[in-house]
């Protein structure tokens, strides 16, 4: 639920940071009221976390969100981005402001008199005629001046509109950073995973050479088990296919871990070689952060912000385009020096003026203003409804991820107890086989099923920390590296 006035208050806000910030232009957004706190955990805490990276007590991903947030292609596209907007707001400004310009002009003119009685042959005798004609020269140097007077507010509303564009550049940029950071955060952490993937699928190769011993030995010496349904030979078969799909498996996992290791290179900005390393097992999960109001959201998270700004730019847009069927009014103005002599073009004897003032009001323009205020008022409708699935989305991504929670970490617990009594029951098993009280099919089963709920729980542990990396993101959380001491 969401307030109706949500982009005047989120506007207010930001113009109290950032001074020249312009306001959207309705305040009804169509947006229902906010709730007074989170369905899925009720606690309000306030604040913000910026260093909710370290709190994974990770100092390898530390030192790797740091490289990415410095290296990373996308991430400084996304700062010459901002650039380029903080560029259009100085251009914007340019169209209120007086310009002067310096000129230097030299000409040589040639006129020549067609027809007049003068130019002949001077002795007399009788020629071609002659052009008569005369050569002149001509040297100027001024500055001249041009100024538009905004009394409509014209060009101060298409600056507005520029700041307001590069304020949502801004956010776009603080999204980006710490889409990055979360990014880098669990490619590490599917590194890591697959690492431990890899040592659980050798693990696997390793016991069930292991039971291929045994069987081995029982087929060649010629024991059976006495309660066993299978032959040795069949035991024997059996595990050997199954060391042959364990090895297999690894080769897979090897596969998966390279595969992790050049997605992680690539956010980082490294050539994706498959070398970066990573600690060789998942760490715990770091404490859940404050969740704060959720109508302290929209005033922390970069994209709802970006969209806020969108929104209130759309609106000057309009200002700007109505404000176009008004006279633009205009002064120019020259002082400088003309003479026919470069050498007299600094003598003030030779100095002329000029100024002038012009008035322009547009009356047929075949519909163009008319068209351009329509267009610029759709385009502030779909601004204020992305601005309203934004907050949505943002208000769902923090209950999924709230909720989510407390799901996966029973989740985890629970395998965690399986794959204990599975490594119990595997024991028991191979014991009972070597003494010939049960068979293959009992330690292989046992061995597959303690092998499985480990995988599951290493899964269930990365997920557990990708969810609290998107809390981090839902709730606002940037990321800001410390400076080097």
């Amino acid at each position: 639920m969401i307030n109706r006035s949500l982009p005047t208050l989120i506007a207010a806000v930001l113009t109290g940071c950032a001074g020249l910030a312009p306001a959207p232009r309705h305040s009804d957004a169509g947006l229902d009221a906010a709730p007074g706190s989170w369905s899925a955990h009720p606690e309000a805490k306030a604040g913000i976390d910026h260093q909710w990276i370290s709190r994974f007590g990770d100092r390898q991903l530390t030192a790797l969100v740091k490289e990415a947030l410095a290296q990373n292609p996308d991430l400084r596209a996304a700062a010459a981005r901002v650039e380029s907007a903080r560029a259009e707001v100085r251009l914007a400004a340019v169209g209120r402001k007086p310009t002067l310009d310096a000129n230097f002009n030299s000409r040589r003119n040639k006129q020549n008199f067609i027809g007049f009685p003068f130019g002949g042959d001077p002795a007399g005798e009788e020629a071609p005629p002659q052009v008569a004609s005369s050569l002149t020269n001509s040297f100027g140097l001024s500055l001249d001046l041009s100024w538009e007077l905004d009394l409509w507010g014209r060009v101060r509303a298409g600056e507005s509109a520029a700041i307001a564009t590069t304020q949502a550049a801004d956010a776009d940029l603080r999204a980006a950073r710490a889409s990055l950071a979360a990014q880098v955060a669990k490619a590490y952490f599917a590194l890591v995973e697959s690492s431990q993937q890899l040592a659980i699928a050798e693990q696997n190769l390793k016991a069930l050479t292991e039971t291929e011993t045994v069987t081995r030995e029982r087929f060649e010496t010629g024991q059976t088990a006495a309660n066993s349904t299978l032959s040795v030979a069949t035991d024997y078969r059996l595990t050997k296919a199954d060391v042959a799909t364990a090895r297999a498996g690894v080769e897979g996992q090897r596969s998966t871990k390279a595969a992790a290791a050049r997605q992680l290179e690539a956010l980082l900005g490294r050539y994706p070689a498959g070398a970066v390393n990573s600690t060789p097992t998942l760490t715990r999960v770091p404490s859940r952060p404050p969740a704060g109001l959720p109508s302290e959201l929209v005033l922390r998270r970069p994209d709802i912000q970006a969209a806020e700004r969108r929104f209130a730019a759309s609106g000057s847009r309009i200002s700007e385009a109505k404000r176009a069927r008004y006279p633009q009014f205009r002064i120019t103005g020259s002082t400088g020096t003309s003479t026919e002599e470069l050498a007299k073009i600094l003598d003030s004897d030779f100095g002329v003026w000029s100024l002038a003032g012009n008035a322009l009001q547009p009356i047929l323009t075949g519909g163009q203003v008319k068209a351009s205020i329509i267009q610029r008022t759709a385009n502030e409708k779909a601004a204020m409804y992305d601005l309203q699935q934004t907050v949505i989305t943002a208000f769902k991504e923090v209950e999924t991820a709230l909720a989510t929670d407390p799901v996966l970490a029973r989740q985890e617990d629970a395998l965690g107890r399986a794959a204990k009594l599975y490594k119990e029951a595997e024991d028991q098993a191979r014991e009972d086989y070597r003494n010939g009280l049960a068979d293959i099919l009992t330690i292989i089963t046992a061995q597959t099923r303690r092998l499985s709920a480990e995988s599951q729980r290493i899964t269930l542990r990365r997920q557990r920390l990708d969810n609290r990396i998107n809390l981090h993101l839902a709730l606002g959380g940037d990321f800001k590296p410390r400076p080097t001491k």
